[in-house]
Parts: structure tokens; C-alpha cells; sequence
């Protein structure tokens, strides 16, 4: 993985201070060390270019130089630090005494979100540090997400969430409670579709002792414990048209009753609402009130669908491994060939279908690098005419050509798979064996032939005649034809050869 910037590092130790330039010129940056006070003085000057400044051991006051550099990102490498710096929205995160790969990375990934965010954003306070974590991605979709939930948080406008199931509606609607003034108060999510429309008045006003059957006690409402607070009504467009009528009463006075009783109570609750449905459609079809169409529809919000976001799809992975990971305390990797693939999935289930994947492998292959045949079939294989990135598998799947670092993809660039061509070695010719390289070598008749299934024909018989010149030895098999040995057990799972010893 890339990165681009130039970086400041303010380290006293020496050995410490080469170290993190290793780490971070193979990860891309243009890195500035050396002594401490002409690197401040470097940063202090007019025509400095600091994109991201490492504080290390230094003799400095850590709070006034983050807040004086307000468009720097910082990372923080140093233990015994005794300003509370929590306050401060451009520091993105601490590096470990002995930080992976994967905590480096992440931490860039905020790092160059936050910058993306400056763009959007001249208000001070831990918006933007908020949105970057809550919200992974620097594609153009999803940083006009977070640029609306900027706009929109410090007010009480209600907002409506529009998006597929999956795409993160509840997460867009905690990020504008945690920006907004009302963030020490209550955040409460509420279902509509999962509660029985005949309790859903009662959860969400309360009741009275007494009210109805079993109602033994008297009830609080989801509207008076979200009191001064923010309540989340999802899936807004499967609430009965009764309750509508209701609803919309909240939103134009300002306060309700508990179910059996007459007393208003008043609610000074921020609405903030979400479904996955047409609403305009239902308007039509009279399944949703127009007026309360109106009323929540003050300021839309639509979270993009992940097949939208495929080059968002690497960050996302990374994320999620990283938080899947402490609940499995194991961790892991994708080659190339892999994220490829799930660059290429279509994603129904969008964000939540990934995450849970995610979790799948981390369990299934816990510490190892995932290939693309440790994938569950569903998503793998896709077809040519309707996948922009299903030609490179295609290839890299048939004729098996190992890329460099394949093993462990760290390198892996999203924007340069995308832009540049997959150089294939030339398929190679074995001295003294004619029948077999003409094999490789047919010619193209008029009519045409089909590539795919002609490759594949090619790599059975190759495999078939590998494992009898190795009397079945799967492990000398993948030798001989110079492929690793789960590659070779993949390929004769997908082609139903069984070795025979």
C-alpha cells in the first residue's frame, strides 16, 4: 500500500528517529528529520510543506505545536506525555513501541482522510477525526457523506437516511449525533419495522399503568429517554400509516402523551430518520403521509452502495480487520488476487455482507494470508461481459502466474491495479518436448476459440501428467509445475482431480 506526502519527524533518539523513516519511505512519504530545533524551525516557516508530523521525545509543549498546525495531521510515538492532548482534532492516533503493519497503515488512512476533510471543513472540534473513523473511505461518494453530516450536525434540522440495507444508515446517524450539541445527551435507535404496530405507540411514547392488558407498571418511551438527545427511527417506511398521524403530531408540537393518559409531555428530541424504501414511490401509492414525508425529509442524506465504492473496498477491509481482530485476537492478510476479487463482488448485503465476510475469514484462517481460493465461492468467479476486474482474475486464475510479493500483498495500490495492465510472463517452452510447446502455442482459427475453457483444458492435462510423473505427491507435483502447494490443491478441488498414490 501507497501512501504520498511529505512527513516531519521530531525525534531526539537517532537510532528511533531512522527506524520510523524506514517504516515510512517504503510505505511512499518524503520524510524530514534530523535536529529537533531546526526541524521546528522548518515547520514554523511560511513555505513549509508538512502534510503529517510524528511527535516522538521532544522537549516541547505537544498541545501548543498540534493546535498552532491545525492542517498537519499527527501521529503520536511517545509514552510519557503528560498534557492531555484528547482535545486536539488533528491528532489521528499513537503509534505502538512496536507497531505492525497493519496500525501504520490505518493511521495513514486517518491521516489522509483528515486532510481530505480540511477541504470540506474550517470548524475546529474532533468532527472531521469523528467522521474519518466512523465513516472509512476517501472515494468522492463518501466524502460527500461526511461533508453533509459536517453541515447538518450543529442544527436540529431532521434528517432523513436514504440507502440500501447495509450501506451504514445507523453509523451516518450516530457520526451527526456525536457531531452535534447534543452528543452528552441520548442517542436512541428505534426499529419501526421489528416492533408489532399494535406496541409500537406504547415503545415509543410510554404508557400508564393500566393502559391495556399486561401493562403493570408505567412505561418510558423511546422519545423520553432520548430526552435532549437524538432519536433514531429506522426503517421509517414500514411504520403503519396510523402511527404516521402520531408521529407527525411530535414533530409539529413538540411534545405527546403516554398511551392511557391526556397529559402532554414535552419532547425536545432531535429526529433523525432512515429506511431503505422509495418513500416518494410509497407518497404516491398512499403507503406514506406526505405531509410527514415533508417533515422528515428536511435535509436527505444517501449512503452509497459498496459496488459504488470499489475502491474504498481495500480501506474498508483493513478497518475491519483491525476491529474483528481484537474480538478474535488473531489477524489478516489479502494477496492481490484476493482483493481484487472483492473489489469485483457486487455486494448486495453492502458494508454489513463485508464486514461479516471479514469476520468469516478471520476465523476460518486465523494469522495467514487469504487467497483468492480461501474466498467462499459466492465471491469468486465473476463474469467478463459485467465485471471490470473479473478479465484480470480470469487471467491470473488460469494461467497461474505467481505476481511479485503475492505472498503477502502489502504493496497493493488500488488506483495503479486499476490504471495499469497485469504484465503476464510468456508462457514457457520446455526444451525438447515440441508436442507441448506447440500445445501452448494452437492457432487461431476463423471461427474463434473459447480462451478460458482451452487455458483450463491446458492446465488439467498439465496437472494430470504432474501428479503421475510424482506418483500422486501433491507436494512434488507443485514443483514440477512450479506453483505453490495450495495453489496446486485449489486448482484439482475446481477441476474434481483426486491424486493417487
Amino acid at each position: 500500500m501507497k501512501f504520498s506526502g511529505n512527513l516531519l519527524i521530531l525525534e531526539k533518539d537517532s537510532q528511533k528517529r531512522k527506524s520510523l523513516e524506514t517504516i515510512f519511505e517504503f510505505l511512499g512519504l518524503v520524510c524530514q528529520s534530523g535536529e529537533i530545533d531546526d526541524c521546528i524551525s522548518y515547520f514554523n516557516a511560511q513555505d513549509s510543506n508538512v502534510d503529517y508530523c510524528i511527535l516522538g521525545s521532544i522537549d516541547t509543549d505537544y498541545k501548543a505545536l498540534i493546535d498552532e498546525h491545525k492542517d498537519t495531521a499527527f501521529l503520536l510515538c511517545q509514552d510519557d506525555v503528560k498534557e492531555d492532548l484528547s482535545s486536539c482534532p488533528n491528532l489521528m492516533g499513537k503509534i505502538s513501541n512496536d507497531p505492525e503493519y497493519d496500525e501504520i497503515v490505518s493511521l495513514l488512512h486517518y491521516c489522509q482522510s483528515f486532510r481530505t476533510m480540511r477541504k470540506y471543513s474550517s470548524k475546529s472540534g474532533n468532527g472531521a477525526t469523528t467522521l474519518i473513523k466512523m465513516l472509512v473511505g476517501q472515494g468522492k461518494a463518501i466524502t460527500n457523506v461526511r461533508r453533509l453530516i459536517e453541515q447538518v450536525a450543529t442544527t436540529d434540522a431532521s434528517v432523513l437516511i436514504l440507502g440500501e440495507s447495509g450501506t451504514g444508515k445507523e453509523v451516518v446517524a450516530r457520526a451527526i449525533h456525536e457531531l452535534s450539541n447534543r452528543k452528552n445527551k441520548a442517542f436512541v435507535p428505534v426499529n419501526c419495522g421489528a416492533i408489532p404496530s399494535e406496541l409500537l405507540e406504547s415503545e415509543l411514547f410510554g404508557h400508564e399503568k393500566g393502559a391495556f392488558t399486561g401493562a403493570i407498571s408505567a412505561h418510558e418511551g423511546r422519545f423520553e429517554l432520548a430526552e435532549g438527545g437524538t432519536i433514531f427511527l429506522d426503517e421509517i417506511g414500514d411504520m403503519p400509516l396510523q402511527m404516521q398521524v402520531k408521529l407527525l403530531r411530535v414533530l409539529q408540537e413538540r411534545q405527546f402523551e403516554r398511551v392511557g393518559s391526556n397529559k402532554p409531555i414535552k419532547a425536545n428530541v432531535r429526529v433523525i430518520a432512515a429506511t431503505h424504501q422509495n418513500l416518494e414511490k410509497m407518497v404516491e401509492e398512499k403507503q406514506f403521509r406526505q405531509d410527514l414525508f415533508y417533515r422528515l425529509n428536511v435535509f436527505p442524506i444517501e449512503t452509497p452502495p459498496l459496488r459504488d465504492r470499489a475502491d474504498d473496498i481495500p480501506l474498508l477491509v483493513q478497518e475491519l480487520v483491525n476491529r474483528h481482530s481484537k474480538e478474535q485476537n488473531a489477524t489478516i492478510k489479502f494477496t492481490q488476487r484476493a482483493m481484487l476479487e472483492l473489489m469485483s463482488c457486487k455486494w448486495p448485503g453492502n458494508v454489513r455482507e463485508l464486514s461479516n465476510l471479514v469476520e468469516r475469514l478471520l476465523i476460518l484462517h486465523p494469522n495467514e494470508v487469504v487467497d483468492v481460493g480461501d474466498l467462499p465461492v459466492t465471491y469468486r468467479g465473476g463474469k467478463l461481459e459485467d465485471d471490470p476486474f473479473a478479465e484480470r482474475m480470469a487471467l491470473l486464475d488460469n494461467f497461474s502466474v505467481p505476481l511479485p510479493g503475492d505472498e503477502i500483498q502489502e504493496d497493493f495500490n488500488v488506483e495503479e491495479a486499476d490504471s495499469k495492465p497485469i504484465d503476464l510472463p510468456p508462457l514457457p517452452i520446455i526444451e525438447g518436448e515440441n508436442d507441448m510447446a506447440q500445445a501452448f502455442m494452437p492457432t487461431l482459427s476463423p471461427e474463434g476459440i473459447n480462451l478460458k475453457d482451452m487455458v483450463s483444458n491446458i492446465e488439467i492435462n498439465m496437472i494430470k501428467q504432474a501428479l503421475e510423473q510424482s506418483n500422486g505427491v501433491v507436494a512434488k507435483a507443485s514443483e514440477i509445475l512450479g506453483l505453490r502447494r495450495t495453489t496446486l490443491v485449489e486448482k484439482m478441488k475446481k477441476y474434481g482431480i483426486v491424486a493417487s498414490n
